[in-house]
C-alpha cells in the first residue's frame, strides 16, 4: 500500500543556483555515486546547452490534524530520515535534468525525493523533459536506464521509448549495465498523439499540479520511428 503524504502543492520550475543544497541531499538519498554540486553549478551556468527542473513543494497552513498526520509520518514511516526534508517548509520534491544534442535531447539525471515516490511525480517530471525537448525543437528524446531498474523502464515503455542498445558496466558503483533508450520522432503524428493521451492520464490524476503542454507539431518529414543510425 501507498503511504499517503501530508498535503503539499507542488509545482515545475527552473532549478536555481539557491537549490543546489537540497537537490545534493535528494541525489544522495537516491544514488550511491551522486554528482558533486560542482556539476550543477557548471550545468546551471550554460542553459543554451542544457536544462534543469526541479519539483517545488509548497505545504498547506498545517492545522492540529495536518500536523499529527506529518509527526506520524516521519516518526513512523520514515524514522531514519526525520526533519529531511521538513513538510512543514517549502522544500523539493524532486528534479530532472537534460542535454541538448543537436536534433536529441538527452535526460542525465532524474530523480524523485524518497517520501514522494509512487505518487505520479516521476512521470511528471519525464513529461517535463519531453515539452522541453519540444519546445527546444528536437527530434527525439533519449536515456539510460540501469538494468535492473523495471519500474523506470516500465514508465519509459509507457511513453513509447524502445531500447535501442546497451552499455556494459556502465554504472561505475557497481558496473551495472545500462539501457539505451530513445523515444519515437517527436515529429510524428501518432506518436505525439500518444504522447498527449498519457500526459492527460496523469493530469486526470495529479489534479491541481500545472503539467507542461507538448507543443510538438506532426510533420511530413518525421523520419523513422527510431532514433537516427549511430
Amino acid at each position: 500500500m501507498i503511504q499517503a503524504i501530508p498535503e503539499v502543492e507542488v509545482a515545475v520550475d527552473r532549478m536555481q543556483m539557491h537549490d543546489i543544497d537540497e537537490v545534493n541531499r535528494i541525489e544522495k538519498r537516491s544514488f550511491s555515486n551522486p554528482w558533486p554540486m560542482a556539476a550543477y553549478r557548471r550545468e546551471l551556468r550554460r542553459p543554451e546547452h542544457n536544462a534543469y527542473f526541479v519539483l517545488r513543494a509548497t505545504p498547506s497552513p498545517p492545522d492540529a490534524e495536518s500536523r499529527q498526520s506529518r509527526a506520524r509520518f516521519f516518526d513512523v514511516i520514515l524514522p531514519a530520515r526525520r526533519g529531511e526534508p521538513n513538510l512543514d517548509e517549502p522544500h523539493l520534491v524532486g528534479y530532472i535534468g537534460m542535454w541538448r544534442l543537436y536534433d536529441e535531447t538527452h535526460v542525465t539525471t532524474i530523480a524523485v525525493d524518497l517520501p514522494y515516490r509512487g505518487h505520479g511525480y516521476g512521470e511528471l517530471l519525464l513529461v517535463t523533459a519531453f515539452a522541453e525537448a519540444m519546445e527546444r525543437g528536437s527530434v527525439w528524446l533519449s536515456l539510460e536506464v540501469r538494468v535492473s531498474n523495471e519500474a523506470a523502464q516500465k514508465l519509459y515503455l509507457k511513453y513509447g521509448m524502445t531500447v535501442y542498445g546497451m552499455r556494459q558496466g556502465y554504472y561505475t558503483d557497481n558496473n551495472e549495465d545500462a539501457l539505451v533508450m530513445w523515444s519515437r520522432s517527436l515529429r510524428d503524428g501518432e506518436y505525439l498523439a500518444q504522447l498527449r493521451a498519457s500526459r492527460q492520464d496523469l493530469a486526470d490524476r495529479l489534479t491541481g499540479i500545472d503539467i507542461p503542454v507538448f507543443v510538438g507539431k506532426a510533420s511530413d518529414e518525421a523520419g523513422a520511428p527510431g532514433p537516427p543510425v549511430q
